[in-house]
């Protein structure tokens, strides 16, 4: 996964609130063990029609949804089950941050472990957000801050080991691994 340390982006709205992780992505796609492809099955149910056409009412098939790397989502999102596959097709499709009122415990953790930021900010930035689709955003990491394009800064909260994995592009196996010449040492060293 890439490290995120600070990014500027433009936001996609989804005001929908208790958007659970079927809905992210149709159980019909947990089959597969590669993260590489399954964003192009994000909101599989919303984005297609019947025979796979996109629906052109739908957020993430307009043009000015392209290229954006913030999800403004209703409050609740990520509810529901614990797959972990839905952070997996928000992170393929581009997405390194999810900004809400309130985030499902379960899926903030696998978000965490899979190198998707989510930002949970209070009310009235959040309504902020929802008013401005497109609005140009800088997530900073390093700082624990979302800053609007009108000014506005919000700090955040973020468990510091999943802080650290974040900034350095590294999941908990990728951690422990970078540890090895460590834990050789001291599995050497007598007791």
């Amino acid at each position: 996964m890439d490290p995120i340390r600070t990014f500027q982006t433009k936001t996609v709205v989804l005001p929908i609130e208790n958007v659970d992780t079927d809905q992210i992505i149709p159980a019909r796609f947990l089959k597969v063990t590669s993260k590489v492809g399954i964003g192009a099955h994000l909101f599989a149910d919303w984005r297609y029609d019947a025979e796979g056409k996109e629906k052109p009412d739908f957020i993430l098939n307009k043009p000015g949804a392209k290229g954006a790397a913030v999800l403004v989502a209703g409050d609740n999102f990520g509810c529901g089950s614990s797959r972990e596959h839905a952070p997996w097709a928000l992170y393929d499709y581009g997405f390194r941050a999810i900004v809400s009122t309130s985030i499902a415990d379960i899926f903030k953790s696998n978000s965490l472990k899979n190198g998707l930021l989510p930002i949970v900010v209070d009310k009235a930035t959040h309504a902020k957000l929802l008013a401005a689709p497109g609005m140009d955003v800088t997530v900073s990491l390093d700082k624990q801050t979302l800053a609007l394009s009108d000014g506005t800064a919000i700090k955040f909260d973020i468990d510091p080991f999943a802080r650290y994995c974040l900034m350095n592009g590294q999941d908990e196996l990728d951690f422990l691994l970078a540890q090895k010449e460590e834990i050789a040492r001291f599995e050497a060293t007598p007791r």
